[in-house]
């Protein structure tokens, strides 16, 4: 997926193909947004003027490459997550035979199909902070680049979350969903009271 062009990717996710989605277009953002984040790290490092937080600015620079590359991944592995699904949807349901063992395959692909999402979510948490860190040690001359960075960020955790709870309203196992809707809450809530945060920062600066 994320080897097509921009103008192909787009096309695609304008056409009635079912993948990418949602998920896959919210990794994406989130690739975007630490990306932008990579860059304000770039243009502070060598910096004089920044001399004290070079150390800081390399270590950010290299995790934010590892994110990224993750979340480039997670859009083709949200793709992958769907065709189980996809596929369950089909199965025949004429016999109580058949109606069980589509019942059985469907839960278990909606479970593999949370699975992307849900690590969308947490790979966007973990540049939010980032983003933090840049908000405070990255050159001035491109502090609005982090706002829009943690503002596509705030997209990506939104935007995959839904990807998430669309599976899980539609699980038998309760429990299960429960459990993955706690802990897509308290990213949802950690996540966007951070990246808000980060926002208003950048925005005082430069308004």
């Amino acid at each position: 997926m994320v080897d097509k062009s921009c103008a192909a990717f787009i096309e695609i996710l304008a056409s009635k193909e079912p993948v990418p989605g949602g998920g896959g277009a919210s990794a994406l953002v989130g690739a975007i947004g630490m990306a932008l984040g990579s860059m304000v790290g770039n243009l502070t490092l060598g910096k004089k003027k920044y001399a004290d937080v070079q150390e800081d600015i390399q270590v950010i620079l290299e995790k934010a490459g590892v994110l990224q590359e993750e979340l480039k991944a997670l859009v083709q592995k949200d793709a992958e997550v769907f065709q189980p699904l996809s596929k369950a949807y089909g199965l025949p349901a004429e016999t109580e035979e058949q109606k069980a063992t589509k019942a059985r395959i469907l839960e278990d692909a909606l479970k593999i199909a949370c699975s992307a999402p849900v690590e969308i979510m947490e790979k966007a948490m973990a540049c939010i902070d980032l983003h933090e860190e840049l908000a405070q040690k990255g050159t001035r001359i491109a502090i609005s680049d982090v706002g829009v960075g943690v503002i596509c960020l705030k997209s990506a955790l939104l935007g995959a979350s839904l990807n998430v709870f669309i599976n899980t309203n539609l699980m038998k196992d309760k429990a299960y969903a429960e459990e993955i809707n706690q802990k897509t809450d308290n990213m949802i809530r950690e996540g966007s009271l951070k990246a808000d945060r980060i926002f208003e920062e950048v925005f005082q600066q430069i308004r």
